[in-house]
């Protein structure tokens, strides 16, 4: 039996509009300590992984272990249906191949609930190891969505190099190029509009863009994100959710070779 309550259901709302267009269907994951998931997206090449631990609902009660296969666009479809303050639960019974989310309003007076078929979904979990990053950046979510945003007007790359001086994100295209450089400040009134680097050594790496720009869908999740690089790693672009989790996109590096340049 699994019933999970979360006042602040617009989180879930949140979250389902940042990964429904990366990740097609996902095994969600309820234990004792929470519910999550891990994904690749569709062409294999960026992880998504979220967490939300048990202390943050109202009540959580998962008596096993459950994996509930869902597509997340119909997951998504649903969750619309919610108003923004709602509160959202989620059941399922052993063994049953649907799950159900009801909605309620704030006071109560309106309360729907849609019961949505689960898939099998054969997924392997990958083990995530903890890395020792060479550069953790701290920034405003909104700067880095915009961003991203801008470079992608130029190029298809951005290339994110971390040194003393702070953090620049750079691109080139047919039509020039274009560098942001975000130094570090720690001196504004409001912590969530600081931009922070802690850096071991320098790093620069390349990534697509278009990646980028479906991970800064989860902006309205975060006021800040964290960005980890390590050179031969891939990057973590994490968003907290509230005081309950997190959701961590991985997306490995592109290498950089001058004769991939030159092939037909």
């Amino acid at each position: 039996m699994l019933e999970l309550r979360l006042v602040q259901g617009s989180l879930l709302k949140k979250v389902l509009e940042a990964i429904k267009d990366l990740v097609n269907d996902a095994n969600f994951d309820c234990s004792a300590t929470g519910f999550s998931l891990q994904a690749m997206d569709s062409s294999h090449v960026a992880l998504v992984s979220l967490l939300l631990r048990s202390e943050g609902f109202e009540h959580y009660r998962c008596d096993r272990n459950i994996s509930m296969g869902m597509s997340l666009s119909n997951m998504a479809k649903i969750l619309k249906c919610a108003g923004n303050d709602d509160i959202i639960t989620i059941k399922g019974d052993d063994g049953s191949d649907t799950v159900t989310f009801m909605f309620e309003s704030p006071t109560q007076d309106k309360i729907a609930d849609f019961e949505m078929k689960l898939m099998d979904i054969d997924s392997e979990h990958l083990g995530i190891p903890e890395a020792e990053f060479h550069a953790i950046v701290r920034m405003p979510s909104s700067d880095f969505a915009r961003i991203c945003k801008d470079l992608s007007s130029i190029g298809d790359t951005v290339v994110i190099s971390v040194t003393k001086e702070g953090v620049k994100f750079s691109t080139r295209g047919d039509i020039g190029t274009a560098n942001i450089v975000c130094r570090q400040n720690t001196t504004v009134d409001k912590p969530e509009e600081a931009t922070t680097i802690e850096m071991n050594e320098p790093v620069s790496l390349t990534f697509a863009l278009r990646y980028m720009n479906s991970f800064t869908k989860a902006t309205p999740l975060s006021n800040t994100v964290t960005i980890s690089l390590s050179s031969e790693l891939p990057v973590v672009v994490e968003y907290k959710i509230a005081e309950m989790g997190y959701l961590r996109f991985y997306l490995a590096p592109k290498i950089e070779e001058d004769d991939e340049e030159t092939k037909p």
